[in-house]
């Protein structure tokens, strides 16, 4: 789990490949998908690189196999994608793809040269494969013991009566279906009954190539005995316009031809376009190398994940030993100043929560990650908006049906680009059902109706006290609203256990208990998820939390009107007004505390002015100081003299000298884990040219940092109020989202359930499918929609910019997986 709260540790690396072992070497690791290659040749036009006419001969390839695709399509022949993910093939490999797909363009190019005989071999290909199917069936029925029967009582018919097994001939074709009653009553007129036919229709209907209309046709099979019936047969056929195939008389012969009929179709399958953009993406990736004076070697920097060393170092030996080169490749890690691209690691429960983060901002390197508090943070506030148990059950429902079939539906590989979306939001979408079910039931609140779990904790007939001692029947038919007064003894009986108690949903107050309870909830989980280690905020808005537990805890039904406002009491106390008659205080010492807390608040506004800009200070003149030393020291003997300072390596940040042994090869030490800090981000500057970074450090200005830090404290404590008042749509969307449930239900389902005659039962069904439809286009939909969005605005917002930068740069890896997938250009 410790990976998830910071990015992964990163170093540069130099790779020291053969010749002869690059190309297979630069095929594992795009397998592995772990390592990001540096632009080594920024100012080598691109076509003066070394591995450009072996570029040029890929996309040639990927050429014509998008026209052979584009032809498939366009005759609407089925393929199918098996999933496979073939090897990449070798360089010698290129002559006999180029010759096959040369050998393709030019067959699909006269085709084209007739459409007419392009439809014709398209649909004599289509039937065939009907006739192999069908006929097939039609031997696996005929071992039916009727049918065997029938068949026998033929041959013994055609040979007048003599019981000698005979072998029986056949011929399988295609015929329009409304010739068949004809073609039939033909055959058994001609050949006096001695044939036995068989049919079946295709359902889907064919175009025919002469006049382009589609027609439906159905597939025969005819049983003889002897040549001369064979030809009576045949002469029917070609009178009636049906198109014979040869079919095999065995099984296994006719299972081989239909492999054999569906490899022509099928041939040109995903497969070859992989093979084609693996070595494309090869080659362009070599280009990216440097080349050795001797020709012999070539050379590549990567940013890779210290982790991950031991398998990159695996992957290589594997390349080499493809290749059959005898002589290693070799990983040495450098030192370098240069900020590294920022990697956390995911997998498909977290993926979601941090592309979340990510679309706020990649994250500086090694910089705190919110993700794994967005895992629950996000849902949770989304369902405080949200809460209905029975529309937090539906979207459970719905998100546990994408995570059980989630195999399926990943190798269907739909082109529907909403759907991928929800799809892969799926683990988000079940944490937001799952959080709205227990909002829901904190709120009582299912389909604008409440739960009667534990019964009310309000007494309608008070045995005790002077008002409603006496209510009957009578006195609830006569009034359209009573008042219950928790404060007689009988009437409350005390705290519902779980929730809100079920009698709310039928006050005529409803709405302002609500209202009260949500906004103070509202404040308390908002200044809650800000508050991580902020000390301004812990000394206002934290101790405005601690009123309110006070407030609920202090009060009861007794004394309940005689509360302070706590929104008088939080500006009395900032005024250091304590003099105010109307608010009593709500505890004995509290404006000494209020006092303390208004004071540490405000001594943290200097801080933040002063204290950060003379610490960014300091850090540049050490900085300063480290690289005049490395001038004028050399990189061996660094250490020593830092020591002879009491300075010491690790506490500098620079990285250890020596090397290891890293799988069997001799690897350099890099850069430590903090080596980034050397250089603040803050004071870096990146500069890229044609993928090639340089980090050039800017001088300090204390006067520009000074106004910097003054403009980001002034926002930041103007920022505190808003940020709080911001929290307040948790109230304001999960009343409307209440409100909007219950108009729905007392305009729509109310209309069905107020019949009481016989067809009231199928008013209701039909009401029902109305009420259902409109639940979830609004109440799901859209209100989910609106709900997600605001919980992505404050986290984005009100959150993350307590504490997070998101100014750094991503790690992208030279991965065959993301380069077939299309997320981004190879």
């Amino acid at each position: 789990m410790g990976e998830l709260f910071r990015s992964e540790e990163m170093t540069l690396a130099q790779l020291f490949l053969q010749s002869e072992a690059a190309y297979c070497c630069v095929s594992e690791l795009g397998e592995l998908g772990m390592v990001q290659f540096r632009d080594l040749n920024p100012d080598v036009n691109v076509f003066q690189r070394k591995f450009v006419n072996e570029v040029r001969r890929c996309e040639e390839m990927d050429r014509k196999l998008r026209f052979v695709e584009k032809e498939i399509r366009k005759a609407n022949i089925p393929t199918v994608d098996t999933g496979e993910n073939p090897e990449v093939p070798f360089p010698r490999d290129m002559i006999d793809l180029e010759a096959t797909f040369e050998k393709l363009e030019i067959e699909l190019k006269e085709i084209n040269t007739n459409q007419e005989a392009l439809k014709k071999n398209f649909l004599e290909l289509t039937e065939l494969k009907h006739i192999l199917r069908r006929t097939q069936q039609f031997f696996d029925e005929m071992e039916d013991p009727n049918l065997l029967e029938e068949s026998s009582a033929l041959m013994e018919a055609s040979e007048g009566g003599r019981g000698a097994p005979l072998r029986l001939g056949f011929v399988a074709g295609v015929i329009s279906r409304e010739r068949i009653p004809t073609f039939e009553r033909m055959l058994w007129r001609v050949c006096r009954g001695n044939v036995f036919l068989r049919k079946a229709e295709i359902e889907d209907p064919l175009e025919d190539p002469t006049t382009g209309d589609q027609v439906h046709k159905s597939v025969f099979i005819i049983f003889f005995q002897g040549d001369q019936l064979k030809n009576r047969v045949k002469k029917i056929c070609e009178g009636f316009r049906a198109s014979l195939y040869p079919c095999p008389e065995t099984p296994q012969e006719r299972k081989e031809m239909l492999a054999g009929v569906n490899s022509r179709i099928d041939d040109l399958q995903m497969s070859w376009f992989i093979k084609v953009r693996k070595m494309k993406a090869i080659y362009h990736t070599l280009n990216l190398c440097n080349i050795d004076v001797t020709q012999k070697c070539l050379i590549a920097e990567v940013w890779c994940p210290v982790s991950d060393l031991d398998s990159i170092q695996f992957a290589l030996r594997r390349g080499t030993e493809r290749s059959g080169s005898t002589v290693p490749s070799i990983l040495n890690r450098m030192q370098t100043q240069q900020t590294p691209p920022t990697f956390n690691k995911t997998n498909k429960f977290t993926s979601g929560f941090q592309n979340i983060v990510d679309a706020y901002g990649i994250g500086n390197y090694r910089e705190i990650n919110p993700a794994p508090y967005t895992i629950i943070t996000f849902p949770f506030l989304f369902a405080v908006m949200f809460g209905d148990m029975g529309h937090g059950l539906l979207m459970t429902c719905f998100a546990l049906y994408l995570v059980i079939r989630e195999s399926r539906l990943l190798a269907q590989k739909s082109d529907n680009e909403m759907f991928n979306m929800v799809f892969a939001g799926r683990y988000i979408i079940l944490l937001m059902g799952m959080f709205s079910v227990y909002t829901g039931i904190i709120y009582n609140d299912c389909f604008s109706k409440s739960l009667n779990m534990f019964g009310s904790g309000w007494s309608v007939r008070p045995m005790f006290g002077p008002k409603g001692a006496n209510w009957s029947f009578d006195t609830l038919d006569s009034n359209a609203a009573l008042q219950l007064d928790p404060a007689i003894p009988g009437v409350f009986n005390g705290p519902y256990p779980l929730g809100i108690d079920p009698i709310w949903n039928i006050a005529t107050n409803k709405l302002t208990f609500l209202n009260s309870f949500k906004m103070k909830m509202s404040v308390i989980l908002g200044v809650i998820h800000m508050i991580f280690g902020i000390v301004f905020m812990s000394s206002l808005f934290g101790y405005l939390v601690l009123l309110i537990f006070i407030k609920w805890s202090a009060y009861d039904v007794y004394n309940s009107k005689d509360a302070p406002s706590l929104l008088i009491h939080f500006i009395n106390m900032c005024l250091f007004n304590y003099n105010d008659p109307t608010n009593k205080p709500l505890y004995r010492g509290q404006m000494g505390i209020q006092v303390l807390l208004v004071l540490i608040a405000l001594a943290c506004v200097p801080c933040m002015l002063i204290v950060k800009t003379m610490v960014l200070r300091r850090q540049h003149l050490w900085k300063k100081h480290l690289s005049e030393k490395r001038e004028e020291t050399p990189a061996e003997n660094l250490e020593q003299s830092l020591e002879q300072t009491g300075v010491s390596s690790s506490s500098t940040g620079l990285p250890q000298q020596g090397t290891q042994k890293l799988g069997g090869v001799r690897v350099g030490n890099g850069p430590t884990e903090d080596e980034a800090g050397i250089m603040d981000h803050d004071h870096l500057s990146h500069h890229s040219d044609e993928g090639d970074e340089h980090i050039v450090e800017e001088p300090f200005n204390f006067g520009d940092v000074a106004v910097h830090q003054a403009i980001h404290t002034i926002e930041y404590c103007l920022g505190c109020i808003s940020n709080t008042a911001s929290y307040l749509r948790l109230w304001a969307l999960s009343l409307a989202h209440a409100q909007l449930s219950e108009v729905l239900w007392g305009m729509v389902m109310r209309l069905g359930l107020s019949s009481r005659s016989g067809g009231g039962f199928f008013g209701l069904s039909i009401i029902f499918s109305a009420f259902a439809t409109l639940t979830v286009a609004i109440l799901l939909v859209m209100e989910g929609l609106s709900a997600f969005l605001h919980a992505l605005r404050l986290h984005w917002v009100e959150f993350q910019n307590k504490f997070y930068t998101g100014q750094g740069f991503k790690f992208v890896p030279f991965s065959f997986e993301s380069i077939l997938e299309g997320r981004f250009d190879e």
